[in-house]
């Protein structure tokens, strides 16, 4: 496989004890410790009032680090195409709605049916932003971060233009959790571009490999990676955050990884 490559502008995250990219990036390089607390997703501001009361955490959690990655580009958010990936929905809502089909009145909300499809995000992110540029959805389980990342450096490269990933999976209540035990929410986002600009942090490779997934020495950041799809991506976000040449290899499918090359010169 031809590496596919492209250049990252902007990053975005919220996590467990991870407000934003510089929080994250700081512990990420151990320069300070990360706060073991519940994952704060703030209103998604930019939507008009009656859009934001309907959020739930998933939209919430994918906004939140899509403006972050667009704000720090420079880009204007209306003009990225983007990338959606996550490997489920709202659990929340999915539980909500679970109980009133099995309540005496199954009468389901409207707002409970259009956040539960899986593009849901996606749509609050173009009324949010008025973005008219197309977007993608996708889900591959615990390998949605890579199939996204894939995704959008093929579209960097085929139509040469800036792409927006949002990676993204929040927690599921009980007895959702116990089949699928994802602890907490997490988001990630990358803006990537075509060519080097005065905005590059770094330039990314990738190609598919059947080498071992990274893993991480500090069992904190073991744990986190492995307690939600989209945090994946922490070991790319690791090599970022050290502004040095260096290479990762992420999860992707069961017997297929993603070789990752990240390289700030």
């Amino acid at each position: 496989m031809t590496p596919l490559r492209a250049y990252i502008e902007g990053v975005g995250v919220i996590g467990p004890g991870l407000a934003d990219w510089p929080r994250t990036a700081d512990v990420l390089t151990h320069r300070a410790l990360r706060t073991v607390a519940p994952t704060v997703l703030p209103a998604p501001a930019a939507l008009p009032s009656a859009e934001r009361r309907r959020t739930g955490p998933v939209v919430r959690a994918a906004l939140a680090a899509a403006h972050e990655a667009a704000a720090q580009s420079g880009r204007d958010a209306a003009t990225l195409a983007a990338v959606f990936a996550a490997s489920g929905g709202d659990g929340g809502n999915f539980h909500a709605i679970c109980e009133t089909l099995a309540s005496d009145d199954p009468q389901i909300s409207p707002t409970r049916f259009h956040n539960s499809v899986h593009n849901a995000p996606a749509g609050y992110w173009s009324i949010a932003t008025r973005a008219m540029a197309a977007s993608n959805v996708l889900c591959a389980y615990d390998g949605s971060f890579a199939a996204g990342l894939l995704e959008s450096l093929a579209q960097v490269s085929v139509d040469g233009a800036a792409t927006l990933l949002v990676a993204y999976d929040t927690d599921y209540p009980e007895p959702l959790r116990h089949a699928r035990p994802i602890a907490d929410a997490f988001g990630v986002a990358l803006v990537l571009a075509p060519q080097k600009s005065e905005c590059t942090l770094a330039r990314i490779e990738a190609h598919l490999t059947d080498a071992h997934a990274f893993t991480f020495a500090d069992a904190g950041l073991e744990a986190l990676r492995l307690s939600n799809p989209a945090a994946r991506a922490l070991p790319l976000l690791e090599a970022l955050a050290c502004g040095k040449a260096s290479g990762v290899v992420l999860d992707y499918l069961d017997d297929t990884r993603l070789a990752v090359n990240i390289d700030p010169s």
